[in-house]
């Protein structure tokens, strides 16, 4: 990987307050985005959702917690949220379809959802809907699941899709996991072909990253070692999530890790910030029986982040977005 010259650590360091004051001179205010996620699996969600919470171009309105045990992940968002001293986000709880809990259950194994301070909303998709609908400017929805609660969403009310644009990490178009070079059924997509259907065939605008892009990121040597070592009480409480996540697969695995996994889901909330290191081609894509996103003509267009420009510029500016 190439070095970094000394000015450009300089631009990464001050990247928050530098947005925050192109956005002032050019009189923008930030995005209203909401975010579904699967959190309490994977633990790439978990750095999602901190880097969200760290981007000030985006105004986090509600957070949806997304298939298996809904519950249970809306409590690592209800925790994380009063972490960041963000309680004024909304938290969701999607539909619920098991009581399994999942690998960071020892983080909120006390938390009491109903003590959360903000608003917790028992139908976590009437609430992703109202938020949309009640709007004054287009939602920006993130997905970092499978997506029930957007298909039911669509279901109960689907002039939804008029007034939102989607932004997921979903799929796989020319390569597979780990960069192989023939696409893969990917997981988000894999879980619940029929949701997914639905959403990619609704008329909103779409902007993926699919196993191309996102299954390529992964923080290692000092770059990780950065985060590891930050201070900031939203990351450290994301550095306890992911020793409980390793944990949970290996009882044996070391306290301290040397190296992230991948974070497939970063990726997403920054295609929510811009495009300038990645490259899209729009796409037309058909979701498969399979969990496949397979091109073809009758398929809808969708826009795919389907290679890097910059790897090494996108790990800088996912560090000095998290630790500063």
């Amino acid at each position: 990987m190439r070095s970094v010259a000394p000015m450009t650590l300089i631009v990464l360091v001050a990247l928050p307050l530098l947005a925050l004051a192109v956005m002032a001179a050019e009189g923008k205010s930030a995005t209203p985005v909401i975010l579904d996620t699967d959190i309490g699996d994977d633990i790439d969600d978990t750095w999602a959702l901190t880097l969200l919470l760290k981007s000030p171009e985006l105004d986090l309105k509600l957070v949806v917690s997304d298939y298996g045990d809904t519950e249970y992940r809306a409590k690592i968002l209800a925790k994380m949220l009063e972490v960041a001293k963000r309680t004024d986000v909304a938290v969701g709880i999607g539909i619920r379809q098991n009581s399994h809990g999942g690998r960071q259950a020892p983080w909120v194994k006390d938390y009491d959802l109903s003590r959360y301070p903000g608003k917790v909303h028992r139908d976590g998709v009437g609430a992703l809907i109202r938020t949309i609908m009640e709007s004054a400017e287009p939602i920006t929805l993130i997905c970092i699941g499978p997506l029930p609660n957007i298909k039911a969403a669509l279901e109960r009310e689907p002039r939804i899709a008029e007034k939102a644009r989607f932004i997921g990490m979903h799929g796989s178009v020319r390569k597979g996991y780990g960069g192989k070079a023939t696409p893969d059924p990917e997981w988000n997509v894999r879980a619940d072909p029929v949701a997914c259907r639905k959403v990619f065939t609704a008329p909103w605008p779409m902007t993926i990253t699919p196993l191309d892009t996102c299954g390529l990121v992964r923080l290692t040597g000092t770059k990780y070692a950065k985060v590891a070592r930050c201070n900031d009480p939203l990351v450290r409480a994301l550095m306890e999530n992911y020793r409980y996540w390793r944990k949970a697969q290996d009882k044996n695995a070391p306290d301290e890790a040397d190296a992230s996994s991948i974070l497939f889901d970063t990726v997403a909330v920054y295609l929510a910030t811009s495009h300038h290191l990645v490259n899209i081609e729009r796409i037309p894509l058909v979701v498969t029986d399979k969990g496949f996103t397979a091109i073809d003509p009758k398929g809808k267009p969708v826009d795919c982040a389907i290679s890097w420009k910059d790897l090494p510029a996108y790990e800088d500016w996912l560090v000095g977005r998290l630790t500063h």
